[in-house]
């Protein structure tokens, strides 16, 4: 079996775990470009070649050799991942290719269980990321402590000091207890809830969860997706990528990459390439030009409901149907054709800059209904601004702004 040279160029750089962005910033190309490379869909030339080779450290032979030379350089990187740890029975690497011919079953299992290694120690450490800065877990905790202080402190004076409170006192303490203990159980429930998700935490719910589990993932060819288990999810997803074909094909990457550097503001940028905002919007999210690294992007139907969300770097998403109301990407349906420029601010403190644009259609004719969509572009803020910005949430649920005028639901956060 022959190993494509992008498909090499992927197996490095995830070896590397490094992301498409960083290594396509230092090859000086698009990251976008870079994806289709790596899924095989672009040649690669010589002089390419020789800058991915030394983004990724590795010679350009490597990248370019079959599967001999893959196996010969899985082999290597399963024995630099040790890191040593062996000591003087270390792995002979001047014996690598002798052992690969000698052996090629052993090797393919040694290069095999390497790479499981690897998945499980991202996945170990990404789960331990999660448990220290999820900003809904670490609030929750925090809840379940204080519920079960304020109980402890009231249960003290009781057994302490209870035969000298008056009975109105100790009615007080008393009905203290039961509302905090009733606190302790709701948060209680909602976080072993929240922590069993860890388990499943690969289970996707819907098709639309499949779909965006596969882009966050690079977007793999569909044969090769692991991440769509369903046939709803291939076909959103065929469709996600038929409908980014055509817009690359009308806005080709390199035009946008010279407006983005030339004119920045993405209303700009429209005008000056003569393309409609919405389609700069999304090409932008997809692209990550200079000055639109960690980009994001959320569009959603009339209804309100999301049918693609791109994360941003640090702004946190709910779970589908349970977006903040106060998102200026629902403010835009009721300004349809206006670009809507918002600095939001989340209840962390970390602020974004948000570009909502909707649009409305009517593809059945005159007779047929009006679709509206809108979309949201979202960047970390800039130094550029001094207006206050937007407060808002991800969810209501785990949004500790109680005086929210916009709250649907009380918050998993507070007291009451």
């Amino acid at each position: 079996m022959h190993i494509l040279t992008g498909t090499r160029i992927r197996e490095r750089r995830l070896s590397l775990s490094r992301k498409q962005a960083d290594v396509a910033a230092a090859a000086g190309i698009s990251a976008a470009y870079l994806n289709l490379i790596e899924h095989n869909r672009r040649p690669v030339g010589a002089s390419l070649m020789a800058r991915l080779a030394d983004a990724l450290a590795v010679p350009a032979a490597e990248l370019e050799s079959g599967r001999e030379e893959a196996r010969l350089a899985s082999l290597r990187e399963a024995a630099a991942a040790l890191d040593g740890r062996l000591g003087s029975n270390a792995p002979e690497l001047d014996q690598t290719a002798e052992f690969a011919a000698r052996f090629p079953g052993w090797a393919d299992a040694l290069v095999s269980a390497a790479g499981q290694n690897q998945a499980l120690s991202q996945r170990l450490v990404s789960l331990s990321e999660r448990m220290t800065r999820d900003p809904y877990l670490l609030d929750t905790l925090h809840e379940a402590l204080s519920a079960a202080t304020a109980l402890r402190s009231t249960a003290a004076i009781l057994a302490e000091g209870g035969e000298g409170l008056t009975p109105e006192w100790r009615a007080r303490f008393f009905a203290n207890l039961d509302d905090d203990s009733q606190r302790l159980s709701r948060t209680a429930q909602a976080l072993v809830a929240y922590l069993d998700s860890f388990e499943a935490d690969s289970a996707i719910l819907t098709p639309q969860d499949e779909v965006e589990a596969w882009m966050a993932a690079g977007s793999a060819p569909l044969d090769q997706a692991t991440d769509l288990a369903s046939d709803a999810a291939r076909d959103l997803a065929q469709a996600h990528l038929d409908r980014m074909d055509a817009e690359r094909q009308i806005l080709p990457d390199e035009d946008l990459t010279r407006a983005a550097a030339e004119a920045g503001d993405p209303l700009a940028m429209a005008q000056m390439l003569g393309q409609p905002l919405d389609l700069v919007m999304h090409r932008l999210a997809l692209v990550r030009p200079s000055g639109y690294d960690g980009a994001g992007l959320l569009i959603c139907d009339g209804a309100g409901v999301m049918v693609l969300r791109r994360a941003a770097h640090g702004f946190g998403l709910p779970r589908q149907g349970d977006a903040c109301a106060l998102w200026p990407l629902f403010q835009s349906l009721a300004n349809p054709q206006t670009a809507l420029r918002v600095r939001v601010e989340m209840p962390d403190g970390a602020t974004f800059d948000t570009l909502s644009y909707a649009t409305r259609a009517q593809p059945g004719g005159l007779l047929g209904p009006i679709l509206s969509r809108a979309q949201m572009l979202i960047v970390p803020a800039g130094a550029d601004r001094a207006e206050p910005p937007l407060p808002i949430g991800s969810s209501c649920r785990i949004c500790p702004r109680d005086a929210c005028p916009a709250r649907r639901e009380p918050s998993i956060l507070s007291a009451g």
